[in-house]
């Protein structure tokens, strides 16, 4: 037998809730549940804020349905309270006796906790213990896995080293050579307009070449490699968290440290001296050519008068300063990283901390430095 079509279920139709004022008494009609109130609820809540509280008489008797959304209207119109003269139908007491119970409970007033800031100084300074904590496991560790790969050369990880020198290294000289190709310009620039003026044009020579080598350049790079390599570290090792492979290495016996961080500390040691040096060749070219355009120097003058006004400890302090920087970015976001929870929005705040935190001790790391060796390279007359 041929299928019935299902019967078709008739349409729900409201009467429109509607107000009937005449100065003392106000009359309530149709519908006032919330598929009716709903296109009229700013008109009707106008009004009702305007003539709520100084009517009087309330007559609901010609009020079809009202549900909790129309009598919590009411209610609030009535200032928390019933009007002086409520006409109201049995069929709906139930739904304002709901409001009613609801509205009539008391809750606690909220205290001022005067502790708080205390309190939060305390989780702050727990928070920092418990990185320094985790930070020296990891960099005990780290010296372990490095003792135990003297005494096994086989066990070192030759493959996981490789791929992280290519990606820290070799694969951040495009946009490390640009960055500081434009650097170099600009700041050759700004010192030559000043230069100009005092007709000391051949000393942009010694500003470019200690400036670069010597504080820029490393410090350039160092900032470069942290929002590259080292956000991208904090990632890898964070997704493997949150995909359980960390746990897996774990399993197996696998060395975390010796597989994943060991690896990546040698890489950025080894990568960011190299790259201070290209960025630093890099922007001392921008440097040349803004000075050949602006001040007339040419660039073999350039080239033969560096040497003499720039001092090779310079150099010795700039590449020091990559391999220092750079194990520092590599243990920040490797610690970073191992504390991320097998979540997205732990992932995403640790990567963005690992960021920030990697940045500043650079900052500070170059602090110690300049007071170090403020001795050292610099010309004194």
């Amino acid at each position: 037998m041929p299928e019935q079509p299902p019967a078709e279920r008739p349409m729900q139709t409201f009467q429109s809730p509607q107000i009937q004022f005449d100065g003392r008494q106000c009359v309530l009609t149709g519908d006032w549940i919330l598929a009716a109130l709903k296109p009229r609820l700013i008109r009707l809540r106008a009004w009702l804020l305007l003539h709520g509280k100084s009517t009087e008489t309330w007559n609901l008797t010609q009020v079809r349905h009202i549900d909790t959304f129309g009598a919590l209207i009411l209610w609030r119109a009535w200032g928390q309270k019933p009007p002086d003269i409520l006409l109201l139908g049995p069929q709906h007491e139930s739904a304002f006796q709901r409001v009613r119970s609801v509205a009539g409970q008391v809750f606690p007033p909220e205290r001022i906790d005067w502790l708080l800031p205390i309190v939060s100084i305390g989780n702050a300074a727990l928070g920092l213990g418990s990185h320094l904590l985790d930070f020296a496991r990891m960099l005990g560790m780290i010296v372990v896995e490095a003792a135990r790969l003297f005494i096994e050369p086989r066990s070192i990880p030759l493959k996981e080293f490789s791929a992280a020198l290519y990606k820290t290294g070799a694969q951040a000289m495009p946009i490390s050579a640009l960055v500081g190709f434009l650097i170099g310009i600009v700041l050759s620039y700004l010192s030559a307009l000043q230069l100009r003026n005092f007709g000391a044009d051949a000393l942009i020579i010694n500003i470019l070449g200690v400036g670069i080598i010597r504080e820029l350049g490393p410090v350039l790079v160092s900032i470069l490699v942290a929002g590259r390599s080292g956000s991208a570290i904090t990632a890898q090792l964070g997704v493997m968290r949150v995909t359980e492979e960390i746990d897996a290495l774990a399993a197996m016996g696998v060395s975390v440290h010796q597989r994943l961080v060991w690896p990546k500390v040698l890489a950025m040691a080894i990568a960011m001296p190299l790259l201070v040096l290209w960025t630093s060749v890099a922007a001392l070219a921008g440097g040349m050519l803004a000075a050949q355009m602006q001040l007339e120097i040419d660039w073999r003058f350039f080239m033969l008068s560096l040497p003499h006004v720039v001092p090779v400890q310079n150099l010795y302090i700039g590449a020091a300063k990559g391999v220092i920087f750079g194990v520092a970015i590599a243990l920040i976001a490797s610690h970073f990283g191992l504390r991320i929870r097998p979540n997205t929005e732990s992932l995403s705040r640790n990567t963005t901390s690992s960021v920030v935190a990697a940045i500043t001790a650079v900052i500070l790391l170059d602090a110690v430095f300049a007071m170090l060796t403020r001795g050292i390279g610099v010309p004194l007359r």
